[in-house]
């Protein structure tokens, strides 16, 4: 009875989300009960004051919230002086009690506060809130991103692979999940529950989520995928209404056409690589004639890329909506490959994510998007990253050493047409 007893609480302790309720007796400033969490009465008490302490916090106004973050990021910082002179004695003598009062002087003490409040059942969730605030006050507040570096390095440890679970999502998943999967949808707006189901039951049709073992009710990141005859060029042709589903015999290619992150608290945070390569290997063994893997990805930077080359005749006429497909083809090719950053990255964020994971510019389309949102971002472009099984270690290597894009023939030839580069200069 005891070892069931056990194994009862550690679940709960797992899985458990609903808030425990709060000692709203304790009459100290919050403060102090973060002092009292660090101390020995942390160790006494901490799953209780770790509750206490974030009941408090989510109860304050945006001032209280701030000065909660002050006080983290300044009170609870590191003590140079200590640093400096530990440092000086360990590489005086290497031995091993120096080298563990180093290691605990170069940790600020509010990583430990963190890792106190996360003793609570649902406390997870609530610290990834709690850093969503942290990022709104960046913008009038950037010496808080000291503190912000602190979440990361925990946020990192806590979410990593190890503890993620890969969740298909279907028309049968919970209607409190697909109420979020439609909120979440940050790439194709999710029109109303025809729409959604129009996503997820067809037998060519597949989404897939991250979840963590104490958030098991939210997703992390979720991929939406077609599976399709060829490499789709439109968003159009995939999400049409009047389409006839595949037979299973008939898929050949995977599309990725959205990815959303859905927790803003875990901004920073890198799902996408893992979730990309483990639905790539859940489908290649569910369906192995799956041949293909690509994606079908915005360019949420290319009309306002356009914007700045406006004397580029070409830019201009896309602008205006008169440019023939070629053109916005083109011009889409030269933005992905030669549009860089002030670091000399990519000027896309999509590109550079997919690039960065070994994927390679397989092709351009335009009018892929012709939604408004598709339109004001990209002026409907659209492009297929493909994820060469074959090839993407030496594409990785290449983009992280040399800054390399791999790319088709195709779109380099299109990147090189002639109006594109006498201008060169002027970007």
């Amino acid at each position: 009875m005891k070892q069931t007893s056990f194994l009862g609480d550690l679940l709960t302790t797992l899985f458990e989300r609903r808030r425990v309720a709060a000692d709203s007796r304790d009459p100290r400033p919050i403060e102090a009960m973060c002092r009292a969490l660090l101390s020995s009465e942390g160790m006494v008490s901490g799953i209780q004051l770790s509750r206490a302490i974030l009941s408090r916090y989510a109860g304050l106004d945006g001032a209280g919230k701030r000065g909660f973050f002050d006080f983290l990021n300044d009170a609870l910082e590191l003590d140079p002086a200590r640093i400096a002179g530990l440092a000086a004695r360990y590489a005086d003598s290497p031995d091993v009690e120096t080298y563990r009062a180093l290691t605990a002087a170069a940790e600020p003490p509010r990583q430990e506060l963190l890792r106190r409040l996360n003793q609570a059942g649902g406390a997870t969730a609530e610290l990834v809130r709690m850093r969503a605030d942290l990022l709104e006050l960046l913008r009038e507040a950037p010496e808080l991103r000291r503190t912000d570096m602190d979440f990361i390095h925990l946020l990192r440890s806590w979410f990593n692979r190890g503890f993620l679970v890969l969740r298909p999502i279907t028309w049968e998943t919970s209607a409190s999940i697909l109420e979020k999967i439609v909120a979440y949808e940050a790439v194709h707006a999710i029109d109303d529950w025809d729409d959604l189901r129009r996503r997820l039951y067809p037998p060519d049709r597949r989404c897939f989520a991250y979840f963590h073992p104490t958030m098991p009710d939210e997703p992390l990141i979720f991929v939406e995928v077609a599976l399709t005859a060829g490499v789709a060029g439109s968003i159009q042709q995939v999400l049409a209404e009047d389409r006839t589903p595949l037979r299973p015999e008939q898929m050949t290619t995977a599309v990725f056409y959205s990815i959303s992150n859905c927790q803003k608290g875990l901004k920073g945070i890198s799902f996408g690589n893992l979730l990309i390569k483990q639905v790539v290997a859940e489908l290649g063994a569910e369906l192995p004639q799956l041949d293909t893997f690509v994606t079908l990805s915005p360019m949420p930077g290319f009309s306002r890329w356009l914007a700045q080359v406006r004397h580029i005749p070409r830019a201009a006429r896309i602008l205006r909506g008169a440019a023939g497909r070629d053109e916005v083809e083109a011009m889409a090719a030269r933005y992905l490959l030669h549009a860089r950053t002030e670091d000399g990255e990519p000027l896309d964020p999509v590109a550079r994510f997919h690039l960065g994971n070994g994927a390679h510019v397989h092709a351009v389309h335009a009018d892929a998007d012709t939604t408004g949102n598709g339109r004001r971002q990209s002026c409907g472009a659209m492009v297929n990253y493909f994820y060469d099984l074959a090839r993407i270690e030496a594409n990785h290597a290449g983009f992280v050493l040399h800054g390399k894009i791999a790319a088709e023939k195709a779109v380099r030839q299109k990147a090189s047409a002639p109006e594109n580069h006498p201008q060169e200069a002027a970007e």
